[in-house]
């Protein structure tokens, strides 16, 4: 095992009603969420299904085993406070889990296992950006600039439990997969590749969220979600 990348914050969120910013499509108003997240100095206890003081609002897209935490690249934060001129954007801005220096879409590839700590963590695949990002900033089109750009974070889930905290190094402990980046996954996902063939063996990929699976092939097919 070597270390790959540090824990830079961890957050946790619970539902609460929040006024947020305008919501993409020109809506406001108050919106029961727990994606406001804030870094915790705490010590945490990382479980087979959640993050202990985390939970979710929308227990119908979110909160399965294969979406026990949602990691986020440090390195992207000062590229979005730039693009957006919004300074106020860091870690949590994008309601993950944890925020990671030293990993990104490009690097993470599905099925790596990390050592977090005393936990073990293993990628299922892409965060699949939602409009809950753009209501959260008041910005319409940043859900869709997020998919474009790539920067959308992914899920793991917990194959072992263990109590995690800000600064630990994240080792990496297995690569089953190093051709399945979540960059690759994004691509097909998302319409940027149409290379079918393609598509339909990263599918076959087992350690790839079914969800997923289904939605690579119709990405490359243009049929989206």
């Amino acid at each position: 095992m070597r270390q790959i990348a540090r824990l830079e914050t961890v957050q946790v969120g619970t539902p609460r009603r929040d006024g947020g910013d305008a919501e993409p499509g020109g809506k406001g108003g108050a919106w029961e969420t727990s994606f406001v997240r804030v870094p915790s100095p705490e010590r945490r206890w990382l479980a087979f299904t959640h993050l202990a003081g985390n939970a979710q609002a929308d227990t119908k897209n979110h909160g399965t085993p294969n979406q026990a935490v949602l990691l986020y690249a440090a390195a992207h934060y000062p590229v979005w406070r730039e693009e957006l001129g919004r300074p106020e954007i860091g870690p949590g801005g994008f309601a993950e889990n944890f925020t990671v220096d030293g990993l990104n879409e490009e690097t993470v590839c599905i099925g790596d296992t990390y050592a977090v700590g005393e936990a073990r963590i293993q990628v299922t695949g892409p965060r699949y950006p939602c409009a809950k990002i753009g209501r959260r900033w008041g910005i319409a089109v940043l859900t869709a600039r997020v998919a474009a750009t790539g920067r959308t974070g992914w899920y793991c889930r917990v194959l072992r439990e263990g109590w995690v905290e800000p600064g630990l190094p994240v080792g990496l402990v297995e690569r089953p997969h190093p051709e399945v980046t979540v960059a690759l996954v994004n691509d097909f996902g998302h319409g940027r590749n149409r290379d079918v063939r393609a598509a339909e063996e990263l599918a076959g990929c087992p350690l790839l969220e079914e969800w997923w699976q289904r939605l690579v092939v119709r990405g490359a097919m243009g049929k989206g979600v």
